[in-house]
């Protein structure tokens, strides 16, 4: 019969073969922990090309960086309700970090007071809310590229001119934004009018009919400015319907093959082009560099690109019109 003293050193002898067994099954990678887990919240999910892009970057770079995302959205931009009530939702199932692009400047900041106070890390991309809930912003600088839009369509004008300003949700950041940066240039020009902003919702169908009843209600209109891609398309397609290509000039944002082909046509005259491939990449890996302890800037502008007919064709700008978007 083995003395108590023996088994003792026996049962010794197995944990620490037990301890050492897991140190070197950690080591070379068995016992590796599961990857962060990070929610990504957009605006709308595949109505618009910009969004398609973005969550495109969103997934290369949880592949690259061996991260676990959930994006979620409303089907339209519109909706800021329904996002409000996805992101509610996932703040109870507790992500690593949250990356956000809010609907609304002001109606997000109770989402965003709630992720903070549940200590969830929080990124901004494309939009931001009022207050300092977020880790940082990435995103276009829109007021700039609202002034590229502003220089644009102010190079195009005859001396006195009037101008409409076609937008998309109301109460969005990029949409003030975008409007504060084409009003500082338009406001400034000499004899230049802005008759008003009118608001599509970001449907391309209500842009259309908002700008088929403007025309037609002020057939001097010289010049519009459409602040994304549905607002651009729904007014080309207003001003080529009414034989107006050319002498009603159009300057827009983002990126489609709509928008594309409105181009070529000389519909529209030129298009401020976003990144948001970048923006949605960006997102995931300031996320996790935010988790890994690391200092982060307070705000990441992307650049924007003003294409017209004749530099469309570039190598680059080809890239920029025809991004890889997976399906």
């Amino acid at each position: 019969m083995r003395s108590p003293i023996r088994m003792r050193y026996v049962v010794l002898a197995a944990v620490a073969a037990l301890v050492f067994g897991v140190a070197v099954y950690q080591l070379i990678g068995g016992g590796r922990q599961a990857p962060p887990k990070i929610t990504v919240a957009v605006k709308a999910m595949d109505e618009i090309e910009f969004w398609r892009v973005l969550i495109d970057g969103v997934h290369t770079a949880s592949r690259e960086f061996n991260v676990e995302v959930s994006v979620i959205g409303p089907p339209k931009e519109v909706d800021v309700d329904r996002q409000i009530e996805l992101i509610e939702a996932a703040i109870p199932e507790k992500p690593d970090a949250i990356v956000m692009a809010a609907s609304d400047y002001h109606r997000l900041v109770p989402v965003a007071e709630k992720i903070h106070q549940a200590g969830i890390p929080l990124i901004m991309i494309d939009s931001a809310v009022q207050g300092n809930y977020a880790e940082t912003l990435i995103a276009t600088d829109n007021f700039g590229a609202g002034q590229k839009a502003g220089k644009e369509l102010a190079a195009l004008l005859p001396l006195n001119a009037q101008v409409a300003i076609v937008s998309f949700v109301q109460g969005a950041s990029t949409q003030i934004e975008r409007e504060q940066g084409v009003r500082s240039i338009l406001e400034g020009r000499a004899g230049t009018e802005i008759v008003g902003t009118y608001f599509s919702e970001g449907m391309e169908e209500r842009a259309y009919e908002i700008t088929m009843k403007l025309l037609q209600e002020r057939p001097e209109l010289d010049g519009i400015v459409g602040l994304n891609e549905p607002s651009t398309v729904g007014a080309g397609r207003a001003i080529r319907e009414l034989g107006l290509t050319g002498q009603v000039k159009l300057v827009g944002f983002d990126s489609s093959i709509k928008e594309v082909k409105l181009l070529e046509e000389g519909v529209i005259q030129s298009i401020i082009v976003q990144k948001p491939f970048n923006i949605g990449y960006l997102g995931v890996k300031t996320a996790l560099s935010v988790l890994e302890g690391d200092k982060v800037p307070g705000k990441v502008h992307t650049d924007s690109v003003v294409i017209h007919k004749s530099n469309m064709y570039t190598e680059e700008n080809q890239k920029l019109l025809f991004p890889f978007v997976e399906e």
